[in-house]
């Protein structure tokens, strides 16, 4: 059975550069990047990725139906048993959608926990404007995927609280602290 992580946190929280770092350590982790699935997606020029760039172009969120294709089928052909995921869930739908397939398909892929690293709006803002990766990081776009993040945070983190699956890691340290922190825990639960 494939066990799977996900982390969550708020645009330029770090979340994806420490979930790669933590691949790289360990040829038993598999890593994926809802942004970076969707934005190769994108780069392949077919008519998905102009669906999903015309979504993420504006900072909004991809419809759930291609959002838990693109997801489940990444974890199926991971060439490792334990997965992490950053980036998702992004609203209530996508985390309730989630949980009905991983119910669905019970035996297959066991969520074991959701990591949320923390960091302030001041912090995310100047990392993301500071990183300036595509034309999605501007003020304007930063404010709407702040506001998109933060509207269902509550209601995410209490239904993974019910279950017993949050662990919150404070974002706002150095990366290899942080690195350090997540992947003593990943491998305290695998």
């Amino acid at each position: 059975m494939k066990k799977l992580f996900l982390i969550i946190g708020a645009p330029g929280s770090g979340k994806t550069t420490d979930a790669e770092l933590i691949a790289e350590r360990n040829d038993n982790i598999t890593h994926y990047s809802t942004g970076d699935m969707f934005r190769a997606e994108v780069a392949s020029g077919s008519e998905l990725g102009k669906t999903i760039e015309s979504y993420i172009s504006k900072g909004n969120l991809v419809p759930i139906e291609i959002v838990i294709d693109t997801i489940t089928n990444a974890i199926k052909k991971a060439p490792t048993d334990v997965v992490i995921i950053d980036g998702y869930p992004r609203s209530t739908e996508q985390m309730e959608e989630l949980d009905k397939w991983l119910k669905n398909n019970a035996g297959e892929i066991e969520l074991v926990n959701v990591i949320e690293v923390e960091v302030s709006e001041d912090v995310a803002r100047d990392r993301v404007l500071g990183r300036a990766r595509g034309a999605d990081d501007n003020n304007e776009v930063f404010d709407n995927r702040m506001k998109v993040y933060l509207e269902p945070l509550a209601d995410i983190q209490k239904f993974y609280e019910a279950q017993n699956k949050l662990h919150k890691i404070n974002g706002e340290r150095t990366i290899e602290e942080i690195v350090d922190d997540m992947e003593h825990f990943i491998k305290s639960k695998i």
